[in-house]
């Protein structure tokens, strides 16, 4: 249902600004809540593995925090000549992978203990990265509070990945079977607030009448399947088995975007915001029909 309910809080959002909008204060609590529910997977027992071989840790760093967002900026340059709309698009493809990579993962048979690593590694970093990434590439075009992010971050992904992690590794497991299924339908429900709120913030300039948010909206679908094509690339010059394939595509195409629009609507100007809502539209979509593609199915 991935590929429904998140554009279903973006519509909310859109045509129903006046009721989401009341909501703005309270998303970081509930994406915090979010990504609690997500990260009750994830173990760090199992990062042992996967980092003694750090090679293709190594090349999804590389792919999607260098690659990516010189190719979003580079791109969105040569489209359009508005700075704000630029930071948003660098912003986008400067976040972290996705949580929900690893649903994926599941579905088309990856390597778990890579994604997992792949996950929590990006999630940890990501107060210092996307900061980082924005500053380096943006420079004086764009005005942001970098100490401000990084706490919102770590707030709203960091600490409660690593509560998360902490519960799941003490209980071995127990307590995440005990109160994910009554816990992650409320998550779903956090998910679709959150993207409403966000999606409220900019209502009042999201015109899908306007052929430059349509230019907007192709170039994110471009730039989200170059993401999980150039993580395939990836894989073939690694040599990796198609399990650890399947993880990196997943991991490289896929960006929290729900964070990023988050990060954007607390910091950034309004136009910095729709290259995040847009995203959000198409990227279930994008993972579901490129997956099919790039990745090997088994069993």
């Amino acid at each position: 249902m991935i590929p429904v309910t998140t554009p279903l809080g973006v519509m909310l959002g859109l045509f129903l600004p006046e009721y989401f909008s009341h909501l703005r204060p309270f998303v970081p609590w509930l994406f915090g809540l979010m990504t609690f529910s997500g990260a009750l997977q994830l173990t760090a027992s199992e990062l042992g593995a996967a980092i003694k071989n750090p090679v293709p840790i190594l090349l999804f760093f590389f792919s999607t925090h260098i690659i990516m967002p010189l190719a979003a900026l580079g791109s969105s340059s040569v489209l359009f000549n508005n700075p704000e709309v630029i930071t948003g698009f660098v912003l986008l493809f400067a976040g972290p992978t996705a949580v929900s990579g690893f649903i994926w993962v599941v579905i088309f048979k990856g390597d778990k203990a890579l994604s997992l690593t792949l996950i929590l590694i990006d999630t940890l970093l990501a107060p210092a990265v996307v900061p980082a990434t924005i500053s380096i590439l943006m420079g004086a075009k764009a005005e942001m509070d970098m100490s401000g992010i990084a706490v919102s971050l770590c707030f709203m992904v960091v600490i409660p990945t690593i509560i998360a992690v902490a519960i799941n590794e003490i209980s071995r497991g127990k307590i995440p079977k005990m109160i994910c299924p009554a816990f992650d339908p409320f998550a779903k429900l956090c998910l679709i607030t959150v993207i409403a709120a966000n999606s409220s913030a900019v209502a009042h300039i999201l015109k899908f009448n306007d052929l430059l948010i349509w230019g907007m909206a192709l170039l994110c679908v471009c730039l989200t399947t170059t993401g999980f094509i150039l993580a395939r690339l990836s894989g073939i010059a690694g040599r990796f088995s198609d399990q650890k394939c399947a993880s990196l595509v997943l991991a490289g195409g896929l960006r929290n975007n729900s964070a990023v629009m988050t990060i954007a609507v607390a910091f950034f100007p309004e136009a910095a915001v729709i290259p995040g809502v847009l995203s959000i539209l198409f990227q279930q979509t994008v993972v579901a029909i490129v997956g099919k593609i790039l990745i090997k199915k088994h069993g």
